[in-house]
């Protein structure tokens, strides 16, 4: 059996999609820090690596790996599954927070925060959608069709201000689950308030997942095609 220690954590996933779920389960950001080797992402956080590696290398292989996709084939993928996603959901859960802060929020205090970063986490992704979606990912197909002039300059200066934008939702995300204490339903939540934190619980390995494909696999794969000879 091979190790998987000094594997980054992004590649593992890239490798195998499966195994997000294990690396979720361990609190391992393989989207934002997926550079890290598996042994440094587990010593920064205090867990024993053995461990984390031998789920790993008993989780079977679910789903292909989006590695092999071509550029323009993965970033048209991206919009149809992950962009569309949120553009479906964000409203719905902005929408769901209002009301079960309206109910609860004045037995449960956290819920004013929950209420804001969830109004701020869509208003941050909805824009950022808006500029892969007219800018960036047209740019990619573009490029393959052999274009290298463009208003923005180099290909890698939209995907700079794309990762910054990823490292600012990752923030919401990790001050939401602070917040909720990971999601904890308390004794007296209702229907909806089980609901809102189940479905933030979904966005946010959905999201890590999305960042993870376009900071790992997409954006380097984009910049690459650029520098090529035309």
């Amino acid at each position: 059996m091979t190790t998987k220690a000094d594997v980054t954590l992004g590649d593992i996933v890239a490798t195998n999609p499966a195994a997000a779920r294990v690396l979720e389960r361990f609190g391992l950001d393989y989207c934002c820090q997926g550079d890290q080797t598996l042994r440094d992402a587990c010593d920064r956080v205090g867990i024993d690596d053995a461990e984390v590696d031998a789920e790993l290398q008993a989780v079977g292989s679910v789903g292909a790996s989006w590695t092999a996709l071509a550029p323009t084939e993965l970033a048209d993928h991206i919009v149809a599954t992950h962009h569309a996603y949120l553009h479906e959901e964000l409203p719905l859960l902005d929408a769901l927070a209002e009301k079960v802060h309206a109910v609860h929020g004045d037995r449960h205090a956290e819920l004013v925060m929950v209420r804001a970063l969830v109004a701020e986490l869509r208003a941050d992704l909805e824009a950022h959608l808006a500029k892969e979606e007219r800018v960036l990912f047209p740019a990619i197909h573009a490029i393959a069709g052999g274009r290298r002039e463009f208003p923005f300059g180099p290909v890698a200066n939209p995907i700079r201000m794309m990762r910054v934008e990823h490292d600012r939702a990752g923030e919401l995300l990790a001050r939401l689950r602070a917040t909720t204490n990971g999601y904890a339903v308390p004794d007296d939540a209702c229907g909806s308030y089980r609901s809102l934190y189940e479905r933030l619980q979904a966005l946010e390995l959905d999201l890590h997942v999305h960042v993870h494909k376009e900071n790992h696999t997409l954006f380097p794969a984009a910049i690459a095609l650029y520098e090529s000879p035309g």
